[in-house]
C-alpha cells in the first residue's frame, strides 16, 4: 500500500474538467491507499462552512465515501479555501492539518505544506496572507452576507489572476533561505508541498528533499509514497501515467 499526495485541484464542479477526474481518483486508487493527503486549495475557493456551494456537494459525498471505506483523508488549508471548518470534517470525514504538519512517513519525519509561506519573496501577497487571516477580519467577513462573500471571492480571484500575469517568475516560486529554515526549524531532512504548480523532485544540497506537487487541470498530479520513496505521477482516467522526476 502507499500514501497519496495531492494539492491544487481549485475544484469549481463541473465547470472544470478536474472535478469528474477527482471524484473518479477518489472512487478509484484512492481506494487503495494507506491514506489520502490533500495538502490545500482542494477548492477554488471556500466562502464558509456554513456556505457551501451547490456545486460543491458531489466532491463532499465523494470524501465521505472514501472516509467511510476507511481510508483516513488529511486536508490541509489553501490561500484559496482557509476557511475549511469543524463542519466540513464532520460531512466528509477528513481531518484537518495545520500548515505547517510533520508526520512520519514511512520512517521518515516529513514536513507538510501548503506551499505558500514559502514565497516569501512575493511581499504583497504575504501581507495580503496575514490581513485575510487575522481573527477580527475574518469575523467581520463571516458576517457578511452570502451575496457579498461571493462576490468577494470572485473579486479576490480575478484581482490574483491579474498579478499573477505581472510578476516576476521568480516571485511565484519558493525562496530557497526560506525552505531551508522551515525544515531545519522542524528537523526533517524532506518536504512536501503544493501552491507553486511545479511538479518536481529536488534534491537539495544537503541532500534533503524538496518534493512539489502539481496541480490538477487536463490530468492529475499525485505523489505517491511507500516503504521505497516516493514518485511523482500524472493521472489520467487511462490510468496512472508518466512520472515526472527532475
Amino acid at each position: 500500500m502507499a500514501t497519496l499526495f495531492v494539492s491544487d485541484l481549485h475544484l469549481q464542479g463541473d465547470r472544470t474538467p478536474a472535478d469528474g477526474l477527482f471524484r473518479r481518483f477518489l472512487g478509484g486508487p484512492a481506494i487503495a491507499a494507506e491514506a489520502l493527503y490533500i495538502l490545500g486549495d482542494l477548492f477554488e475557493a471556500w466562502l464558509g462552512d456554513d456556505l457551501v456551494l451547490p456545486e460543491y456537494q458531489g466532491i463532499l459525498a465523494a470524501l465521505r465515501q472514501l472516509t467511510d471505506s476507511g481510508v483516513p483523508v488529511y486536508v490541509m488549508h489553501g490561500n484559496r479555501d482557509f476557511l475549511l471548518g469543524t463542519e466540513f470534517a464532520r460531512r466528509t470525514g477528513c481531518t484537518l492539518l495545520a500548515d505547517p504538519a510533520v508526520i512520519d512517513l514511512y520512517g521518515r519525519p516529513t514536513l507538510l505544506m501548503h506551499g505558500d509561506l514559502l514565497c516569501s519573496d512575493d511581499l504583497p501577497y504575504q501581507e495580503m496572507r496575514r490581513q485575510i487571516r487575522e481573527p477580527r477580519w475574518l469575523a467581520g467577513f463571516m458576517a457578511k452576507p452570502p451575496a457579498e462573500r461571493i462576490a468577494f471571492a470572485r473579486q479576490l480571484r480575478d484581482t490574483s489572476k491579474e498579478e499573477t500575469g505581472r510578476k516576476a517568475d521568480y516571485l511565484m516560486d519558493v525562496n530557497a533561505e526560506t525552505v531551508a529554515a522551515y525544515m531545519q526549524q522542524h528537523r526533517v531532512g524532506r518536504l512536501i508541498h503544493g501552491h507553486t504548480h511545479r511538479p518536481a523532485l529536488h534534491t537539495l544540497p544537503d541532500g534533503s528533499q524538496r518534493l512539489v506537487l502539481g496541480a490538477w487541470e487536463d490530468h492529475g498530479s499525485v505523489l505517491r509514497c511507500d516503504g521505497q520513496g516516493c514518485r511523482l505521477e500524472q493521472y489520467s482516467d487511462e490510468g496512472p501515467g508518466a512520472r515526472v522526476e527532475r
